[in-house]
């Protein structure tokens, strides 16, 4: 009996040792997850970030402690319908100063990368600001530096919708009205002005136009905060390889979205039926003020199982970040969840508190823990530090 529990023991150590070598190497990396869209998420469900929202939510404070997350960039986003944008931008904003105020050692704003070492130091989770939408600045560039001020640090060009200034994926791939694609003299004037603040330029949902005339004028390395691979899913909102080689060239990073449209080609083609059934309940929704993307989310809720079949493996999700390593190199990719703006992420990541997970999967796949360090969060701060205006 003895010798059979050695046995056992002996065949266990290899495997509990290789989990415990993922765990350490997650908790010594920093994690950046450069896009969350829980501030819009707590508007929709009345919540805050403080509170415990296992089953609610896909984030929470504690969660985010249990998952390593060291520097979470919420995303301050509202869709192209809101009334009064800036207004909305500045509500959410407000929020996240809020969480960090009532949380002080916990959380704390992070700035700049010196403000983002001292969070680490100190264990805390740092909050950073990233907006979703140009349409948020009103077209006002006095706007834009008014964010800056607040501690936004990146702003997407466009979201779904195009901006008098930018065109969205959306439009340029769909709208059949739409009279210009790319930037006018303003949005270059915008993008100009972002390298000046030292705000990042965030290239996901731009259009093909929008994409290329903005690599082009900037000066300073972009990053796509939440986007994938179009050749493995080719979705609107995903980047053709000639994109991916044109933000290495530029020194940017891809960060991936967990969502299952943008990483699986046959998700929004099996899903489509699900929210065709329940599209009377949506448009209700919508009609008593919750956020169109939003009233999917909350029908989606409600239906778990149907969204659960739908979901794919997070190998899916890495499959898109092995490619995009193979093309341009391990030093152009992060992570950008997305988490609280979707409501079907790979099946093992369900929540803020999966990102070990990653880390595990990305060590089984062979890569170093210099590497591992670099897609957590190394690229990133990189890149934020080669914005900054010192």
């Amino acid at each position: 009996m003895r010798k059979l529990l050695f046995l056992l023991m002996g065949m266990l150590s290899p495997a509990l040792l290789w989990c415990q070598s993922a765990r350490t190497l997650h908790q010594r990396a920093v994690l950046v997850d450069t896009h969350n869209d829980f501030p819009s998420a707590a508007i929709e469900k009345k919540v805050g970030l403080d509170q415990p929202l296992k089953g609610k939510t896909h984030s929470d404070l504690e969660r985010m402690r249990e998952g390593g997350v060291d520097i979470q960039v919420f995303s301050i986003f509202c869709g192209g319908e809101q009334a009064q944008p800036y207004a909305w931008a500045n509500r959410e904003i407000d929020s996240v100063y809020e969480w960090v105020r009532r949380n002080p050692a916990t959380m704390m704003m992070v700035y700049n990368s010196a403000d983002l070492e001292t969070a680490v130091k100190e264990k805390k989770l740092g909050a950073m600001l990233g907006v979703e939408g140009g349409h948020m600045i009103e077209d006002d560039l006095s706007k834009l530096e008014a964010l800056y001020q607040r501690g936004v640090r990146y702003m997407t060009l466009t979201w779904n919708n195009s901006t008098s200034w930018a065109s969205s994926a959306l439009d340029e791939t769909t709208n059949k009205e739409l009279t210009r694609k790319g930037l006018s003299d303003f949005g270059k004037q915008v993008v100009k002005k972002m390298n000046e603040l030292g705000m990042l330029v965030d290239l996901s949902h731009t259009g093909e136009q929008t994409f290329w005339d903005a690599i082009g004028i900037s000066t300073k390395p972009v990053i796509a905060s939440h986007s994938c691979v179009y050749n493995l899913c080719p979705h609107r909102r995903n980047l053709k390889d000639d994109q991916l080689k044109a933000i290495a060239n530029n020194g940017g990073v891809i960060h991936l979205n967990f969502y299952a449209g943008f990483i699986d080609s046959t998700f929004e083609k099996r899903s489509a039926a699900f929210y065709t059934q329940y599209q009377a309940e949506i448009d209700e929704l919508v009609k008593k003020g919750t956020q169109p993307d939003y009233a999917k989310f909350a029908v989606a809720e409600k239906h778990p199982g149907a969204i659960e079949a739908l979901r794919p493996s997070i190998e899916v999700l890495l499959d898109h970040l092995d490619y995009i390593v193979k093309l341009i190199g391990v030093d152009h990719v992060g992570l950008g969840s997305d988490f609280d703006g979707i409501e079907a992420p790979p099946k093992e990541l369900s929540g803020v508190e999966d990102f070990p997970k990653i880390t595990a999967a990305l060590k089984k796949r062979g890569y170093t823990k210099k590497e591992i360090r670099k897609i957590l969060g190394g690229n990133f701060i990189r890149v934020l530090k080669a914005n900054e205006n010192r």
